[in-house]
């Protein structure tokens, strides 16, 4: 099997990168930038990879669909959309890490993203790949989701699937590392900034909001809205939510709706009892931990849930995308553990 990956000098891309490398089903990783960059090895372009010889190649359609069995875009918004016609249009394999297909409707697109939407047509051809709940076997393009749209989502399906809590009611206080905000450099990710501080940040604006509402919907049409807060960790890697929503249903029934939803889920992990989840069991890991706990005083379920945002909320769900697109084991390449301490 052999793959393309375009934009390997991003985070997310970095870690796509080493994922595929130790890849049991993939042979060679050919890697691609911009169609008018030069060739350059990949150790001069990004110095983690002391030693990487592998050549960086101007993007070429024609000879990634010669040479590849699928294309991954680990690109910034806006730039997947310049660069995937051809392979959307060829109908090849591709799974987009990027959020430039996540959402079917070009309005609300150009309303969160502030830039120009895909083509409707193309829009309509991705497949948004949240792995737990979908099947990327039978679609050539996947929208990989957001990394806060993962955490959120998964910590959601059981009790907006089973219709357990006031649909109208969910409110989530989302918090991530710094890496979630890529390497482009920004006053607030400094670390004289971030370090021993904490930064609230696209209240209620962040472009991850739109595409968590767009699959609540397709769950549950009933509901409304969500009350989606983030904000900045002084740590690297993570991303825990916390996730309240009023409810009738009792404590066991909460936990045995979660318990029951990711019974066949090999990277969600929901946790005993009285017991919630920290950000150091799930870094470095593909996966997904949740902790239940039920207040019956004031009748709210508290969610709280983990991932790695650059393996789960990025490239490891995109390499599960990738296992189910040709039927390899759900766990193939994704048998990591997590950095401890």
């Amino acid at each position: 099997m052999n793959v393309a990956l375009v934009g390997v000098t991003g985070y997310s891309g970095m870690v796509l990168y080493q994922l595929l490398q130790q890849h049991p089903e993939v042979a060679t990783v050919r890697l691609f930038g911009h169609p008018d960059s030069q060739p350059q090895p990949l150790m001069a372009a990004v110095s983690n990879f002391i030693g990487d010889q592998t050549l960086i190649e101007p993007l070429d359609a024609a000879v990634v669909m010669a040479s590849c069995d699928l294309i991954f875009f680990a690109t910034s918004a806006g730039v997947t959309t310049e660069l995937a016609t051809p392979f959307i249009e060829a109908d090849f394999p591709v799974i987009d890490l990027s959020g430039d297909y996540r959402l079917q409707d070009p309005e609300t697109f150009t309303k969160w993203y502030h830039k120009p939407a895909p083509a409707t047509a193309a829009l309509q051809q991705s497949h948004y790949g949240l792995a737990e709940f979908t099947d990327a076997a039978r679609h050539n393009y996947i929208a990989n989701p957001g990394c806060y749209a993962t955490a959120t989502l998964l910590g959601l399906a059981p009790l907006v699937q089973q219709h357990l809590i006031n649909p109208a009611s969910i409110i989530v206080d989302a918090k991530s590392g710094t890496s979630g905000a890529g390497k482009k450099l920004a006053t607030s990710t400094h670390f004289s900034q971030t370090d021993e501080n904490l930064q609230l940040y696209k209240v209620n604006q962040h472009q991850h909001i739109p595409e968590i509402m767009q699959q609540l919907k397709v769950w549950d049409a009933s509901v409304p809205a969500i009350q989606f807060t983030t904000t900045l960790l002084p740590l690297v890697r993570g991303i825990m939510d916390t996730i309240y929503a009023k409810t009738d249903a009792t404590a066991e029934q909460l936990h045995a709706a979660f318990a029951e939803t990711y019974a066949d889920s090999p990277f969600v992990r929901v946790l005993p009892v009285g017991q919630l989840p920290t950000l150091k069991e799930v870094v470095g890991t593909n996966y997904c931990d949740l902790g239940i706990s039920y207040n019956p005083v004031t009748h709210t379920v508290l969610v709280v849930s983990v991932i790695d945002n650059l393996v789960k909320g990025a490239a490891g769900q995109a390499v599960q995308n990738f296992n189910q697109y040709f039927g390899f084991s759900a766990t193939a390449g994704l048998q990591l553990t997590a950095v401890m301490p």
